[in-house]
């Protein structure tokens, strides 16, 4: 088909979902309010929805101050009968499917029902947005004229007590229309592999000798697949592979510790990096503007948000409030109610809002993944930040890695240690530490008053990690590919531990 007439279907469609999006960044709180009480309606006769009284509850005050926020684990034993083959305990309709998570790094299995509703209104209607988006930023674009190489989760689905869980990836593909498979590579029973290093062999094979014309998946992995194309076809300019790329879709984890990496392998300047938001629970926001990597909160998606300040999270003056009451340039952890029967849910991200006209948001990190054993408060965001300016002024590279605390003992003042593994090493390593210690100051006032004259924080201790350290570790764990991430930053010293230790 032509590519006019393939873009002139396609802005059809566009302009169409353009008219429902206006509607929420005109009235975004009136359309999240709409959607609560859509969500409450449909579930008050569930066995939640009776046990909270859904049917009465008339403002959002009552909802707030009648349903508790939760957690997975407070939620564990509803899903758990859900996964058996009871229904209507936390929506209305029968829930088939399951997407297994364990988060980050807990070995412990979460599995978070998928319905429907949340399939179709969420997380495919987020695809197409995606698309719709990307064509009216890009209208010369030629995307539909090849293939999507996508990068999903190593896992099998399996059936158990007749519902199936797997990974998100796995659901998606396993629940696409028959014809979606012929846009996309490698092929479905390639995609659901369970062994990631055959998959990775089976994708390189596959897909070397597609016209592909964009790349979807967490950063980390596909790094190492093109890595791979590149060994394969034994050059580092993968444009001689792939002429017609053109945009890159990716999201799981911060792009910037990789963003060098992928200009090198992609030395175009018209190449494109389109950010999503999403998780097993949801889809949550989209890069809806070329020149910037900030993300519109999509607020029709069946998803009803409130925010936890950070600043008082976990503390007895925590406090939860809704879209309408956040602020610019502050962080929040994200609570959610969903078209999948998740009520007030903690799913363990945190945020803060670039825009509130319209919402646009930047991730900032994991609620468990920060290091505050002195009062620094070091979130993700800053790690990456300083990470990429010690980077780019020694003209280093960076796998992978993580820093853990070392807790004050006796006299002796507390620090950060830091293992990090270099796709290209500093010449001078000391230098680099200094550097890092440095831009971590510049990018948090907390961080830098521990820091000043080592008032409480000595200087990082900093470790070069062998080669293939992380991958390794991840392994062992039975984690390699997919949306598996290696933790960034945490307040114990478990994970450093263990890296440490097989770092020989």
């Amino acid at each position: 088909m032509p590519i006019p007439i393939v873009n002139s279907i396609a802005s059809w469609f566009l302009k169409k979902r353009f008219h429902q999006i206006d509607l929420f960044l005109k009235y975004p709180v009136e359309v999240q309010e709409e959607l609560l009480h859509s969500l409450l309606d449909k579930a008050k006769h569930t066995e939640i929805g009776k046990e909270y009284d859904f049917s009465s509850i008339k403002t959002y005050r009552e909802f707030a101050n009648r349903i508790p926020v939760t957690t997975y684990e407070d939620n564990e034993a509803r899903i758990e009968r859900a996964r058996r083959g009871e229904t209507n305990i936390f929506w209305p309709k029968p829930i088939k499917w399951f997407a297994k998570s364990s988060g980050t790094t807990n070995a412990k299995s979460k599995f978070i029902p998928v319905s429907d509703e949340s399939l179709e209104n969420c997380h495919y209607a987020a695809s197409k947005d995606l698309l719709c988006m990307y064509l009216n930023n890009n209208p010369d674009s030629q995307l539909f004229l090849g293939k999507g190489l996508r990068l999903g989760g190593s896992k099998e689905l399996y059936k158990d007590n007749g519902t199936v869980y797997g990974d998100l990836s796995a659901i998606l593909i396993d629940n696409m229309p028959f014809w979606a498979e012929f846009s996309s590579t490698p092929s479905n029973e390639v995609s659901l592999m369970g062994d990631w290093e055959t998959k990775l062999d089976a994708i390189v094979n596959q897909t070397i000798n597609e016209k592909v014309t964009s790349l979807a998946g967490v950063p980390s992995w596909m790094l190492v697949l093109l890595h791979a194309v590149s060994e394969k076809t034994g050059t580092e300019n993968l444009f001689e592979i792939w002429p017609n790329l053109e945009v890159y879709f990716h999201g799981g984890v911060s792009f910037d510790p990789y963003i060098d990496q992928y200009k090198k392998l992609l030395p175009r300047d018209s190449f494109r990096y389109y950010e999503i938001y999403n998780a097993s629970e949801g889809f949550f926001a989209i890069q809806d503007q070329n020149s910037s990597n900030e993300l519109l909160l999509m607020l029709d998606y069946g998803i009803f948000y409130e925010f936890i300040p950070m600043d008082s999270y976990g503390t007895p003056e925590e406090k939860v409030i809704p879209l309408s009451e956040v602020e610019k340039d502050q962080n929040y952890a994200i609570i959610i109610t969903t078209n999948a029967g998740l009520w007030r849910y903690k799913i363990g991200d945190t945020i803060r809002f670039t825009s509130i006209n319209p919402y646009r948001i930047k991730v900032t990190g994991r609620t468990k993944h920060h290091i505050n054993a002195f009062g620094e408060e070091l979130i993700i965001e800053n790690a990456e930040a300083a990470l990429r300016k010690a980077t780019h002024l020694t003209q280093t590279e960076i796998v992978d890695y993580t820093a853990a605390p070392i807790f004050m003992e006796g006299k002796e003042k507390g620090a950060h240690e830091w293992i990090i593994e270099f796709k290209t090493p500093p010449e001078d390593f000391d230098f680099f530490s200094q550097l890092l210690d440095k831009a971590l100051q510049e990018v948090n006032s907390d961080y830098e008053a521990k820091r000043n004259n080592n008032t409480t924080l000595k200087a990082p201790t900093i470790h070069c990690a062998r080669e293939r350290l992380f991958y390794d570790w991840l392994k062992n764990k039975n984690k390699l590919g997919g949306q598996h991430k290696v933790p960034r930053l945490s307040n114990s010293r478990g994970y450093l531990e263990e890296l440490l230790s097989l770092n020989s």
